[in-house]
């Protein structure tokens, strides 16, 4: 495989597998019923083998399939827990891993965008990929000059393998969503198709990175590694070495794991009243824990331009939640956009919606939890109930697209850690208009 599988009809065909491949492990399920085996071990069986599949295919794809994939793996705290548990392991590899492009091809990349003489800049160059995720991949190596670096290359035909497989992937949406029961899969899957250039604009994320790795230079908590050089589709810039957050999801102790939540959050919250951005894309692949305890930060493909900081709005109209002034919080929204003029919603039904979104700021220190989190999810997600009713009325605004995904992505890994700490604290050192008045 020199690059992304490219041709549509061979990129569509093995998306089309997933949900094949889920109805032929069914059919093959129901004949072991037949024959005897346990309801519970055949359903177990079932899950496992589609999980291996789902990371087998958009592993494999890159892409966007590949950033779907992580973006599954994200929200992964949402489902029950019965269907989780079996993807929970397969989907997290999809945070730090996929198969890597041959040393041939990154050789011919690095002589178009660094010139032909690119090795006469390195000491050492590490053909072995470091790292590889859903549109380039990483490589370790050391400058003439002692410097470690890491060598960020964007895959050949990403552009064109990102668009295809979101189309695909949007006819699948319905069939993928039966894979992964509890997901709505449109809305991923729109999500991304809006960032596609963005996310391929390696100049653009170079930029970003520089913004942040200035913006906290030599601080107490975070480490961004600054920029070396950058091309269009190549980021050289310094290595850090730590270990994934998602491994203390699975491995930490309660006290890493708490204070790894905190650390998440501050960052979150300070860049954009720092770098006037903010990070974009919080899956755990994107963070390591240095051995000196700071988190270091990956990936700024994604990042929201916030020159102002985060909208005073935010802040305020979670500080009048809080005090349960549900006209004030409706007529807020309204003035932001977020209710349409001539739409009449019910301030108390209004509260009752917004009432788990404030709650982590509600008390002085709050447990964030896979229970907490499937119990949100299914306020929203069960069409009965008068919330979910609700909020299919409410718009979102397209300058708060990104800040959405931030707050719903963060509150998902902060789940996935379980962690316990005194949140209410950053939102009131660093969220604009939440101390206001």
């Amino acid at each position: 495989m020199s690059d992304l599988p490219r041709k549509a009809l061979s990129r569509t065909a093995k998306l089309a597998s997933l949900p094949l491949g889920a109805a032929g492990r069914a059919t093959l399920g129901l004949g072991k019923r037949i024959g005897g085996a346990p309801a519970e071990a055949v359903f177990a069986e079932f899950q496992r083998r589609t999980a291996d599949q789902l990371f087998a295919v958009l592993g494999e794809l890159k892409g966007g399939a590949m950033k779907f994939g992580q973006m599954l793996s994200l929200m992964e705290s949402a489902m029950p827990e019965e269907l989780a548990a079996p993807y929970r392991a397969t989907l997290t590899k999809l945070q730090d891993s996929a198969p890597p492009m041959p040393a041939s091809t990154v050789h011919t990349i690095l002589s178009r965008e660094l010139g032909k003489r690119w090795r006469d800049r390195f000491e050492e160059f590490d053909d072995v990929p470091a790292a590889a995720a859903s549109i380039g991949q990483v490589h370790r190596g050391r400058l003439k000059d002692g410097r470690e670096v890491a060598v960020k290359l964007q895959y050949p035909g990403a552009a064109e393998a990102l668009r295809s497989d979101l189309r695909q992937l949007g006819r699948f949406a319905r069939t993928i969503g039966a894979v992964v029961p509890g997901l709505e899969v449109k809305p991923l899957v729109a999500e991304l198709q809006e960032r596609i250039g963005e996310e391929l604009d390696y100049d653009r994320e170079a930029q970003a990175q520089q913004q942040y790795a200035d913006a906290f230079k030599d601080h107490p908590e975070f480490v961004v590694p600054r920029v070396i050089k950058h091309s269009p589709t190549v980021i050289v810039s310094e290595w850090i070495e730590g270990r994934p957050l998602s491994s203390y999801i699975t491995e930490g102790t309660k006290e890493e794991r708490d204070a790894i939540g905190l650390k998440y959050v501050r960052f979150m919250f300070s860049g954009p009243k720092y770098a006037g951005l903010l990070h974009s894309d919080p899956h755990p692949g994107n963070f390591r824990v240095m051995a000196d305890g700071r988190l270091g930060v990956v990936d700024f493909g994604l990042c929201a331009r916030l020159p102002d900081g985060l909208p005073p709005a935010i802040g305020r109209l979670l500080r009048i939640s809080l005090k349960g002034d549900g006209e004030a919080v409706r007529d807020g929204l309204k003035a932001e956009g977020f209710i349409k003029p001539r739409m009449e919603i019910d301030p108390e039904q209004l509260m009752d919606y917004l009432a788990p979104f404030a709650e982590p700021a509600r008390e002085e220190t709050f447990q964030f939890s896979r229970a907490w989190m499937r119990a949100q999810a299914n306020r929203t997600g069960d069409f009965r109930s008068p919330n979910a009713s609700l909020a299919l009325r409410l718009n979102l605004p397209p300058s708060y697209l990104l800040i959405h995904r931030v707050w719903i992505g963060g509150i998902a890994v902060l789940s996935q850690l379980e962690a316990e700490a005194p949140f209410r604290t950053v939102l009131e050192e660093l969220l604009p208009g939440f101390t206001d008045g």
